[in-house]
């Protein structure tokens, strides 16, 4: 999927490894704490609801709906390209919100509640990065 917006190689660490690896796969993989079953992110190797390190990877279904949205008109740096564009917040099916890009639709089509489903975005540096798209 390529969606015309801006890619770039992010710095990998050892708690991210599997995520980053994971979607080069076109898989939306998440830390899951084994104590309390929270489902995390931002990717890390603790858990945020409870403190455990007894954390593990799981992979989410990459459904979710916008929790709430932002259209871009005029971005700076490489994003000054490409507006309009969606800046939201996907509330993920497993719970998480994550910050994201809404693409394949028109911007003014966006809505709050919206079913959006995972894409991906290739970097050309070994990594993709996830975005959403409306499930049709």
């Amino acid at each position: 999927m390529a969606s015309g917006l801006p890619v770039r190689r992010v710095d990998v660490n050892s708690e991210t490894k599997a995520f980053w690896d994971a979607t080069v796969e076109g898989r939306l993989m998440l830390p899951k704490c084994n104590d309390c079953h929270t489902v995390i992110w931002y990717p890390r190797g603790y858990c945020p609801a409870c403190s455990s390190m007894n954390v593990s990877w799981t992979q989410a279904s990459g459904h979710g709906t916008v929790y709430t949205f932002s259209i871009t008109r005029n971005g700076a740096g490489p994003w000054k390209l490409v507006g309009p564009y969606v800046v939201a917040y996907v509330e993920l099916e497993e719970g998480p919100r994550v910050l994201t890009n809404i693409v394949g639709c028109g911007v003014d089509e966006v809505t709050i509640g919206m079913a959006v489903q995972v894409v991906f975005d290739d970097t050309g540096e070994g990594m993709s990065v996830f975005r959403f798209e409306p499930v049709r």
